[in-house]
């Protein structure tokens, strides 16, 4: 299998331990061990004291599975399978596409979700959001791409790079036109439970389908990338099955301490969530104030949902020169367009870390340059 490389990535391996200020991170401020110990109720942490670092079971513990299951309407434990993000990705594609099959996706978006499937040979449609009076998914766009042959459709909403996501009734919409025609439905949902007004929350994909495959973990939402622990959730028992029997391939199980650690914090969700959502709501006031500032310089497409927007350059200047002399020079780090793919003068800015205001300062010295 022969796959291209993964540019956002990396451009991350390229600044990411290096470059003090990330101001294009989609992850919240990462907790620290010390903190999520602090919320751990009794039983959490005697699993904690008593682990033994041996193999998992390949499905995940089975107390992980019931608190997973706890975030869904209909999900029960054995609709749940532990991954990392990124492999459930890979793994779902995998198990589901053949060579001519056809997509369509959500786009830009994170490389994987379509790229995957450009490697195994299927045909891809991307589905564009209109920027204009901020960023928006039109669905009547997506009802036009779909083909005799459409084997899968991908979401990913709240959406990254944009912030953008839709509503309830959209999202039924959709899922009534795949059930019609018998289309299996991907649904990354890596920033849920982000949004900013818990109105514009729509449900889980898979609480809706049987046929919808939703992807979620601890990376974004709950402010643990590093213990690289999602899953994936379907009523389709014979798919979640087959995505099983391909997780043998690649890491076979979970990390022993990264799933008890989970447990702890999704037993603590509602703290968990609360801190994330005032780190956010707070830094979108900083850059609604900077992007106000310096409206002859930027177009700002407030998000709705999640830490990450996608705002445009409007000077000539190439936005991968602009970001490449601020990290070179302020140690700044923001992610041009091209990383995605888009040929536009946008950037991924992010907004989650607590280092928000420093950040922004270096933004404006350069800027002053």
């Amino acid at each position: 299998m022969k796959i291209k490389p993964f540019k956002l990535e990396q451009y991350f391996a390229r600044y990411e331990f290096t470059a003090p200020y990330l101001l294009s991170c989609s992850d919240c401020e990462a907790l620290s061990l010390e903190e999520l110990l602090a919320l751990a109720d009794p039983d959490s942490l005697n699993l904690w004291n008593s682990l033994k670092l041996g193999y998992t079971e390949s499905q995940g513990h089975p107390v992980l599975r019931e608190e997973i299951s706890r975030l869904y309407n209909t999900i029960k434990p054995n609709h749940v399978l532990t991954i990392t993000p990124e492999e459930g990705i890979f793994i779902a594609m995998n198990t589901i596409l053949e060579k001519g099959d056809h997509i369509v996706t959500t786009f830009p978006g994170y490389q994987s979700l379509y790229e995957v499937a450009n490697s195994i040979g299927c045909e891809i449609s991307k589905w564009i959001p209109t920027e204009k009076n901020g960023w928006h998914f039109d669905i009547t766009d997506l009802k036009k791409l779909i083909q005799e042959n459409t084997k899968l459709i991908v979401i990913n909403f709240p959406h990254n790079p944009t912030g953008a996501t839709i509503t309830e009734t959209q999202l039924k919409e959709i899922l009534e036109t795949a059930r019609q025609r018998n289309i299996i439905f991907f649904s990354d949902e890596m920033y849920r439970f982000l949004e900013y007004d818990k109105k514009d929350r729509i449900p889980s994909a898979c609480d809706l389908y049987e046929n919808a495959v939703s992807l979620f973990g601890m990376s974004k939402s709950f402010a643990m990338a590093g213990a690289r622990i999602g899953w994936l959730t379907t009523k389709n028992i014979d798919l979640l099955k087959k995505f099983s029997v391909y997780k043998d391939y690649t890491t076979i199980c979970s990390s022993a301490p990264s799933e008890i650690l989970a447990i702890m914090a999704l037993r603590s969700k509602e703290i968990i969530l609360k801190r994330n959502l005032q780190i956010i709501e707070s830094n979108l006031t900083i850059l609604d104030s900077f992007f106000s500032d310096h409206s002859h310089l930027f177009e700002w497409s407030k998000p709705k949902a999640g830490p990450i927007a996608f705002p445009k350059l409007l000077l000539t200047t190439n936005i991968d020169d602009f970001c490449f002399d601020l990290v070179e020079k302020k140690g700044v780090m923001l992610l041009p367009a091209s990383v995605y793919d888009f040929n536009s003068n946008n950037f991924r800015i992010g907004f989650a870390r607590r280092n928000m205001t420093e950040s922004i300062e270096k933004l404006e010295q350069f800027l002053k340059e």
